[in-house]
């Protein structure tokens, strides 16, 4: 059992708990749920030892081994595989034991073979294996190393090296935030069957309604244990808060009573004593506070006023990148009211049609048309990333409209829970999910009729989730949507289209039945003995080269275009640290260098730009890169 008994935590000024007490049996799997800066991470940091209480005790069993997924992106040299095999530790040292056994050889090395096979050693690249299968790695990227991942597929690599640990408590902070649909069912799956205690933190509450026995919400400083799922939590809590407001209601008529009483009476000699009763009384009462969520985000998604029908086209479309077509024969037509969701697994083609849509990618052959009254509110994660870090959030607005008052501006950013000072402020402090926020904020703005939507609810909490799917659900313009957010999907969507095998259809069923179609799908590409046999033969081998040649000449343009903008990335940012240096220099603000100052200062800028825009191409770059490589994993390869 894991003990917090009058736990006390703070964070530089900030107290996050006090006092707080919690009992977590083993075999539990325990969702930590509460608003942002409630102290969820932190909670996690003290369970690993890397922060210390300020107050209280925290007990945990006695060698217990804990597991946890790390979010920061390693850039090592090593193997995917070999990356994952690392998490489970004492695989690792019987290995490496081993290896010095057999090197002197010592007469250990029969017991440590004997060890290794009681741990299941002979199975652990199998293991692995299924690991990266699971959470969506193609076939040859187990031998890929780690930083030829982007940062996205190197957070995955983090969490099957904390799956693959030999775990008593497991620990795992937003696991599905970097996972798409396909890989957030099969990890469901995966704890669910995971023996030990499982710690989470997510903002997907389907996922916890799936995993969870019991939630525990931080909330004013304390930690409230609920039994159950989510959905269990939400019922639970809105019958404390009931309960309490009517608490609450009672013990404010009883003040109300006992206050008049004594403002009538207590200049009265007859009664003065029991004037002074009631005031004893009003003294001693704990007081109980009004109940109320805390929500701050009420906003909606207005449509432009004139509408087109239909809203956008594609005719006979080839989408994808010169030299590699993902989706052909595309044909689809959007009218207002239409709400569809995106299926299909990673790399099939999803973001690429968002983008076609968008107008983004250009068409490799048919063609897009765009109603007369067309107007296009797109999400994307890349968009974070083009805010202006300098600028705040009104300033943001205040470029799309200047002829807006600071007044509308202010009402409007406050519905998205940006008020006071956070609405002045530079966003470069801004998290993740404050950038989303922003980033819905601005496409709300502009009042559009189409909604092209790629996971909108990364980095979001569960208040402002909510809050999007209330706004979704009263938008009266189409909606295209790809989340792994069932919850999402569920109620704001009434059609699905699935992404697959290079075409686009629509699907004839809900999220049960596309999880069914997963499963026969993955069950369909495990190779038959036979077919393991027939790609043996020379004739087969070699047909296999020619199709694997054929991949690569596909992908060479791109990768040499990645390689060439990298290194223009790279010289351009060598250029612009020279340049800062010379501006680092007192020296150059001197009167006598003020020719030299102008053009130091033109030249950071210039390369800035540059720089920006360098980074961009590159990015968007390898993120076609990855998908291209995605899909041609797809293809048989017999």
């Amino acid at each position: 059992m894991i003990r917090l008994e009058k736990l006390s935590l703070l964070r530089g000024s900030t107290r996050l708990l006090e006092e707080a007490n919690l009992n977590i049996h083993s075999g539990w799997k325990l969702a930590l749920v509460g608003a942002n800066g409630a102290g969820k991470t932190s909670l996690f940091k003290l369970l690993l030892g890397e922060l210390q209480a300020d107050a209280g005790e925290v007990s945990l069993p006695s060698r217990k081994q804990i597991a946890h997924m790390a979010q920061e992106v390693s850039s090592s040299n090593r193997s995917a595989l070999e990356y994952v095999l690392d998490g489970d530790l004492r695989l690792r040292e019987i290995q490496t034991s081993l290896a010095k056994a057999e090197a002197e050889h010592s007469p250990a090395v029969g017991a440590l073979h004997a060890e290794l096979e009681a741990i299941d050693g002979y199975r652990a690249e199998s293991r692995a294996h299924q690991l990266l299968d699971g959470l969506g790695f193609a076939p040859g990227d187990a031998n890929r190393p780690v930083n030829a991942f982007s940062g996205g597929w190197r957070i995955r690599l983090n969490l099957a090296q904390a799956l693959m640990s030999r775990s008593d408590l497991l620990l795992l902070d937003e696991p599905t935030n970097h996972l798409d649909l396909d890989a957030t069912l099969w990890l469901e799956n995966w704890l669910r069957n995971y023996p030990g205690t499982l710690i989470l933190i997510s903002h997907d509450r389907t996922f916890i309604d799936a995993v969870a026995s019991h939630v525990v919400h931080l909330y004013q400083r304390q930690l409230s244990l609920y039994k159950g799922n989510y959905s269990a939590y939400e019922r639970m809590r809105a019958e404390r808060l009931a309960q309490q407001q009517a608490a609450f209601s009672k013990q404010q008529e009883r003040i109300a009573q006992i206050e008049n009483f004594v403002r009538r009476f207590k200049a009265k000699a007859s009664k003065a004593k029991q004037a002074q009763s009631r005031i004893k009384e009003l003294e001693r009462m704990e007081m109980i506070s009004a109940a109320h969520i805390d929500s701050p985000f009420t906003f909606r998604f207005d449509s432009s006023e004139k509408l087109s029908s239909p809203l956008l086209s594609l005719y006979q479309a080839d989408l994808g990148y010169p030299g590699a077509q993902i989706l052909g024969g595309i044909k689809l037509s959007l009218v207002p009211g239409q709400r569809i969701g995106l299926l299909g697994r990673n790399g099939a083609g999803k973001s690429t049609l968002v983008k076609s849509l968008v107008g983004d990618l250009p068409l490799l052959s048919g063609s897009r048309q765009g109603g007369e009254h067309l107007s296009v509110g797109y999400f994307a994660q890349h968009q974070l990333e083009a805010l202006d870090l300098d600028a705040s959030a009104m300033l943001h607005l205040q470029r799309m409209d200047p002829k807006a008052t600071e007044a509308s501006l202010r009402s409007f950013l406050g519905s998205f829970g940006f008020s006071g000072d956070d609405a002045l402020e530079p966003i470069r402090r801004f998290s993740g999910g404050e950038k989303a926020r922003l980033a819905l904020a601005l496409i709300a703005w502009t009042k559009p009729n189409l909604l092209l939507l790629d996971e909108p609810t990364n980095h979001l909490d569960l208040e402002v989730r909510h809050a999007l799917t209330l706004a979704l659900q009263s938008f009266e313009g189409a909606i295209i949507l790809v989340s792994h957010d069932r919850h999402l999907l569920a109620n704001t969507v009434d059609q699905f289209l699935l992404v697959a095998d290079g075409k686009v259809e629509e699907f004839a069923g809900d999220l049960d039945d596309y999880h069914a179609w997963l499963a026969s799908a993955r069950q369909e590409q495990k190779p038959s003995i036979g077919s393991e046999s027939k790609s043996n033969s020379a004739a087969d081998r070699k047909e296999q080269k020619r199709l694997e040649a054929e991949r690569r000449a596909k992908l060479r343009p791109l990768k040499q275009q990645v390689e060439k903008l990298e290194k223009l990335v790279d010289s351009t940012s060598e250029k612009l640290g020279a340049i800062e240096t010379q501006l680092a220099d007192p020296d150059i603000y001197s009167d006598a260098r003020k020719a030299e100052l102008k053009q130091l200062l033109a030249q950071q800028a210039e390369l800035s730009k540059v720089l920006a825009l360098a980074e961009e191409e590159w990015m968007e770059s390898q993120e076609a890169l990855e998908i291209i490589e995605a899909q041609l994993t797809l293809q048989p390869r017999d």
